[in-house]
């Protein structure tokens, strides 16, 4: 009865262990101020995609970052943290991109996010 109960932990902790690691490898690599302003940034993006498609539902085309940022849709506006927004939109979809302007985070990633809702890397 034992055994089994020593097996049963056993099994638990190698599978939290496989689950530790799979999250693990989704860190953004670098320095931890980089990872903390990658994933505001990611964050950033999720928003005002989802903002895009709230515009979108409501006036029946998607808007440039000036006309959300005319509707009081976009706080902060399209720079922060050293990164620039801008949009590439068409009657079908859009893309965000937020790329790293200042000069300490040159070698950082380019972000992206479109209206599949899913932030990649470039």
């Amino acid at each position: 009865m034992r055994a089994f109960g020593l097996l049963g932990v056993v099994i638990a902790l190698c599978a939290g262990l496989y689950l530790y690691q799979q999250n693990i490898e989704e860190i953004p690599e670098g320095n931890p101020q980089q990872q903390i302003d990658t994933v505001a940034i990611r964050q950033r993006l999720l928003t005002i995609a989802q903002t895009e498609r709230q515009y979108q539902a409501t006036n029946g085309k998607y808007a440039t970052l000036e006309e959300l940022a005319a509707a009081d849709l976009l706080p902060g506006g399209t720079e922060q943290r050293g990164y620039s927004y801008s949009a590439e939109i068409s009657a079908t979809g859009f893309t965000i991109t937020a790329a790293p302007t200042a000069a300490d985070k040159a070698e950082w990633p380019t972000l992206a996010v479109d209206e599949s809702m899913q932030v990649e890397e470039r």
